[in-house]
């Protein structure tokens, strides 16, 4: 069985493979404050009664606001005060409210996620957690009702591809430049409901952060989940936030498992990866954008705004400035990530190059809160998605990068490789 048979097998109490249909438990519930609000009132839809009837484990829900904090508007407000009763209504003890950061960073980080669980999130990035060896899919707000009130849902067990990526990376080549590069390969829809199983010599190289990088965009080539098998760095990593934590040996693929494909690739010899306007799987090598203007550059999101990712803009950009005619934001993913980077200097850092450092948000990575391109601008993103309009105008264009390319770009007001810097 591939791990992720492994998995609904255990949620649905039976044995299954690719292809069946099964009615599995859930292990953890996530919603924020932009697809929470239209979860609850389904879910008192549904229960009808909402004086006596609660959800069905108020302990294994968790809901944050991330993407509009502060509140910026009456009614992201007005949602803030809903998703306020409804958490203190059902007892819903992990409730973050208090800007602790952006969804898929404080689930793992505050040990929401182990090995082997079965995650649904109402957001489509909810594939992020697959980096520690569990099945984490996004849903929409109509399942999340249904799973509030339930703690179950129908699934079709996927199948699975795997992708063996071999090789050593090159200096300033990341976890960024590989999801990119596969994604360019595969297509925005190669991977449509398949679990994406990540293995081989680069990946069972990376921390947990840059796995983290390679989940989340699982779902930009179409896929269900995107899954690393748990190994001694996982183990550790959860150990640390899950007290008495250990283990299971066998949550991982089977020898002679089957697969929708396996994809093979040694990425020694690639550069750093830019996908282009529109879409994610517009992806080139480095040298066919570079030099192209730019006026703003973000750093940050669920994607790459982990300490670790701050910390190699930070080496790279050393004391040079932002350059003149460019906008830089940076923000830390998470409110333990910022006080990492506050502690080590990074903040003053940043601060000094004449960035913009703010409290820990989606920010404008979907353009609801700010930072946000007007027409004809161009702006170079470490986030996950650069469709049309996703940033801020229509009419300008976002180009996605990794974090050296990103700080490498910032100062030289061009795109640039981080190589040459």
């Amino acid at each position: 069985m591939t791990i992720t048979e492994k998995i609904f097998g255990r949620a649905s109490g039976k044995s299954v493979k690719a292809g069946d249909f099964v009615l599995a438990d859930i292990d953890r519930a996530m919603t924020h404050d932009i697809t929470g609000p239209l979860a609850v009132e389904g879910f008192y839809e549904i229960v009808k009664n909402q004086e006596e009837k609660k959800v069905w484990d108020p302990e294994k829900i968790v809901i944050l606001f991330d993407h509009q904090v502060p509140a910026d508007s009456l009614a992201a407000a007005q949602n803030h005060i809903m998703l306020r009763k409804f958490a203190k209504d059902q007892k819903i003890r992990h409730f973050y409210d208090v800007f602790e950061g952006v969804c898929h960073q404080v689930m793992p980080e505050k040990g929401h996620v182990e090995p082997g669980m079965l995650v649904v999130g109402s957001d489509s990035h909810t594939c992020a957690y697959g980096a520690l060896g569990a099945f984490a899919t996004g849903i929409g707000s109509t399942d999340m009702a249904a799973a509030f009130a339930l703690g179950k849902l129908w699934f079709k067990v996927p199948e699975t591809i795997r992708f063996e990526v071999n090789g050593r990376l090159d200096d300033r080549v990341s976890s960024k430049d590989v999801i990119l590069k596969l994604i360019g390969d595969v297509g925005a829809d190669g991977a449509r409901y398949k679990a994406c199983e990540y293995a081989g010599e680069v990946i069972e190289s990376l921390d947990i952060s840059q796995r983290m990088t390679i989940s989340n965009m699982a779902i930009e080539m179409g896929g269900k989940a995107g899954i690393v098998e748990p190994d001694k760095k996982t183990e550790e990593y959860v150990k640390a936030r899950v007290k008495g934590y250990k283990l299971d040996k066998n949550m991982k693929s089977d020898e002679g498992a089957k697969y929708a494909d396996v994809r093979e690739y040694d990425l020694s010899e690639m550069p750093p990866q830019v996908a282009c306007p529109h879409n994610v799987d517009n992806v080139v090598d480095i040298s066919e954008v570079e030099g192209k203007k730019i006026d703003q550059v973000f750093l940050g999101s669920c994607t790459n705004g982990r300490f670790e990712d701050l910390k190699i803009a930070a080496e790279i950009m050393g004391s040079k400035p932002v350059a003149r005619g460019v906008r830089m934001i940076v923000i830390p993913a998470s409110r333990t990530e910022y006080m990492k980077a506050l502690r080590a200097g990074l903040i003053d850092q940043f601060m000094t190059a004449g960035a913009m450092v703010e409290n820990p948000c989606c920010g404008p990575c979907m353009g609801g809160s700010f930072g946000l391109l007007g027409p004809g601008e161009v702006g170079l993103s470490t986030s996950n998605r650069n469709f049309k309009g996703r940033q801020g105008s229509a009419d300008a264009f976002v180009y996605l990068s990794s974090p050296a390319t990103a700080a490498a770009s910032a100062i030289k007001g061009k795109i640039t490789d981080p190589r040459s810097v």
